[in-house]
């Protein structure tokens, strides 16, 4: 047993005592009834598992959770799909992904979301050129799997939200 100490959306979890072998989705699904962080394939192939750490530089990145045990996240502060919404209302990202119909069975769709926002943060600290977007795009999705072949439309809602707003995200 280990003691475990996260920040989950905004909120600290602790100390908690967890199994050493436990994984951060079964931590996540089976401790905290957060279950929008869907467990896939089972070896980090797919990323429908895949979270928000949040670096105490202001940089975040994405990780799978079904094979990374929880205890290396103590200490961290992580975002999940739950936490996009902020009182009620969706984030443009969630909503684009909606109006876009970007989605088909919805169970990589967290992974998405998560790489999506990792991506928009990541432009609005460092605006890429406008012939630069579609590759930047695809690049920050490759690795997330979808077996109901929607990537395309993950694609147009994550570049619906950059080009809202392409003075925050394109140079």
């Amino acid at each position: 047993m280990t003691t475990l100490t996260v920040t989950i959306n905004g909120r600290t979890y602790a100390p908690r005592d967890v199994r050493d072998e436990l994984t951060m989705n079964d931590f996540l699904r089976e401790y905290l009834g957060m279950t929008g962080t869907k467990f896939g394939c089972g070896v980090a192939q797919c990323l429908s598992c895949a979270i928000i750490v949040d670096d105490p530089d202001g940089t975040s990145y994405t990780s799978p959770t079904c094979i990374v045990p929880a205890i290396n996240f103590n200490g961290k502060s992580i975002r999940t799909v739950e936490g996009h919404a902020k009182n009620g209302e969706l984030s443009p990202l969630q909503k684009a992904f909606i109006e876009h119909f970007s989605f088909q069975c919805g169970y990589c769709t967290a992974g998405f979301v998560n790489e999506g926002q990792v991506l928009l943060e990541r432009l609005a600290k460092k605006p890429v050129p406008r012939t630069d977007l579609e590759k930047t795009i695809a690049e920050a999705l490759d690795g997330h799997l979808c077996r109901c072949t929607g990537y395309v439309k993950y694609h147009e809602a994550i570049r619906a939200v950059i080009l809202a707003d392409p003075d925050r995200y394109l140079s």
